[in-house]
C-alpha cells in the first residue's frame, strides 16, 4: 500500500528507505548494479537522547526535533541521495480486511469500496488517504464466490485489504522529509515493507513478530497479503526496564545486557521473560484465532524490529513455539562486503523496515 506515490523526472542509481520509529531513526542506502540490490550505507540513531531518554525509549519529539535528528543522520551515514521511501508507522494507521460486493467494472468497483469504507473508518474520510486493494482469491481461504449457482456475479464477494492514514500524519511526514532536504516519492505502512524484505515464504502463512520500543506488532502474512494483524502493548522498552529493575542496573546497561548479554543473561536477572511471556501469549492467540478460522496452518515465525536484535532470542522462541522461528535477515537480499555480514545478520531485524522501502524504491529505477 503506498500513498502520494509519483516518479521522479530524472533516475538516479541509488535509492533511500527512511524509517521514522518511534525510538530511533533508520535509513538504508542502495543501488542497482547488474540488476541487484548492492548496499551502500546503512544508519540509525537512537531519539531518546535527543529527549533526555536513554538509547531504546519511545519518545514524543516534535516535527522539527525529528527534522533535525534525521539530518544528523543522514550526515553520520554519508547518505548521498535525496531519492527515498518513508514508513508510515503502523499505530498511526488502520488496516483491516473485509468482505465486499465484486464489480467486473473498476469504475463500479471504486465505488462500492468508497462507500463501504465509511463504515470500518472511523473518521471524516476527507480527514484520511484512502487505499484499497483485492486480494486474489488464491491468496485467502475464503474464495469469492456466488451465493447461487443461478444468480448472477452481482452476488459474487471478494476480499479488500482497506489501508487508511490520517491527512494529519501524511503532512507530518512530508515536513520532516522536505526538512531533512529529502524528496520522498512514496509513504508506505511499515508492514509491507517489512514484508517485503523479511517475508520468502510464497505461498504459506507466517507470521511476522515486530518487536517495536513501545508496543508489538503481530501480523499473520499469506501470499504477500496481510490476513490478520493485532497490536500487543509489550515491546523492547519494556523487557529493557525489566532487565534494569530485576537486576538493579541502568537503563544503559540494560539495554546493553539484553542485545550482547542476550536471553540467557537477561533472564539469568529475573524480569524479562514476563514480557515475553505476555507477547509470545497474545501471538500465539492470534496464531490459533487464524488457524481455527482458517484451517490452515502457520508454517513460520519471523522476528523484527528492535527487540529482535535481542541475542540467542530465537534459540529462545524455538522452545516456546512448536513451529519453525528466525530472525529476519533483510540484508540478505543486498550484495555487501562478506566481511560485513556477521553484522549485518546481528543487527538485521532492526532495519527491515529501512531495507524494504529501498528495495521498493529501487524498482522505480
Amino acid at each position: 500500500m503506498s500513498f502520494l506515490s509519483g516518479l521522479f523526472g530524472t533516475k538516479e542509481k541509488s535509492v533511500l528507505g527512511v524509517d521514522i520509529g518511534s525510538s530511533s531513526l533508520k535509513v538504508v542506502q542502495l543501488r542497482k548494479e547488474r540488476g541487484k540490490a548492492v548496499l551502500e550505507t546503512y544508519g540509525e540513531l537512537s531519539l531518546g537522547p535527543y529527549s533526555g531518554r536513554e538509547v531504546g525509549q519511545a519518545t514524543n519529539l516534535s516535527a522539527e526535533e525529528i527534522t533535525e535528528t534525521l539530518k544528523d543522520l543522514l550526515r553520520e551515514a554519508k547518505v548521498t541521495t535525496v531519492n527515498c521511501g518513508v514508513s508510515i508507522p503502523f499505530a498511526r494507521s488502520l488496516l483491516t480486511l473485509v468482505k465486499l460486493p465484486y464489480r467486473a467494472d473498476p469504475s463500479e468497483q471504486k465505488t462500492i469500496v468508497e462507500l463501504e469504507a465509511r463504515k470500518y473508518i472511523p473518521m471524516p474520510m476527507s480527514e484520511v488517504q484512502l487505499d484499497w486493494f483485492i486480494v486474489p482469491p488464491e491468496a485467502r481461504s475464503a474464495q469469492p464466490t456466488e451465493e447461487k449457482p443461478a444468480d448472477s456475479a452481482q452476488n459474487a464477494k471478494v476480499d479488500v485489504l482497506l489501508v487508511a492514514v490520517h491527512n494529519d500524519e501524511l503532512s507530518l511526514l512530508q515536513k520532516i522529509v522536505t526538512g531533512a532536504g529529502l524528496s520522498a516519492s512514496f509513504y508506505e505502512i511499515e508492514i509491507f515493507s517489512t514484508i517485503r524484505a523479511a517475508v520468502d515464504e510464497p505461498i504459506k502463512p507466517v507470521m511476522v513478530l515486530d518487536i517495536g520500543a513501545a508496543s508489538t506488532k503481530s501480523y499473520i502474512v499469506e501470499r504477500g497479503v496481510v490476513a490478520l494483524s493485532h497490536a500487543i502493548s509489550a515491546g523492547s522498552q519494556d523487557i529493557t526496564r525489566a532487565i534494569s529493575v530485576s537486576g538493579n542496573v541502568s537503563i544503559a546497561q540494560a539495554e546493553t545486557l539484553k542485545k550482547e548479554g542476550g536471553i540467557a543473561g537477561a533472564t539469568a536477572l529475573g524480569g524479562p521473560e514476563l514480557v515475553f511471556s505476555r507477547i509470545f501469549s497474545e501471538a500465539r492467540r492470534l496464531l490459533i484465532q487464524y488457524e481455527t478460522l482458517h484451517k490452515k496452518s502457520i508454517t513460520s515465525i519471523i522476528f523484527t524490529g528492535g527487540g529482535g536484535v535481542t541475542k540467542e532470542l530465537g534459540a529462545y522462541a524455538k522452545r516456546i513455539f512448536s513451529i519453525d522461528v528466525r530472525v529476519a535477515d533483510p540484508f540478505a537480499k543486498t550484495e555487501a562486503p562478506a566481511f560485513m555480514r556477521p553484522v549485518l545478520e546481528e543487527i538485521g531485524p532492526e532495519f527491515a523496515v529501512a531495507a524494504g522501502l529501498a528495495l521498493r524504491k529501487l524498482e522505480e529505477i
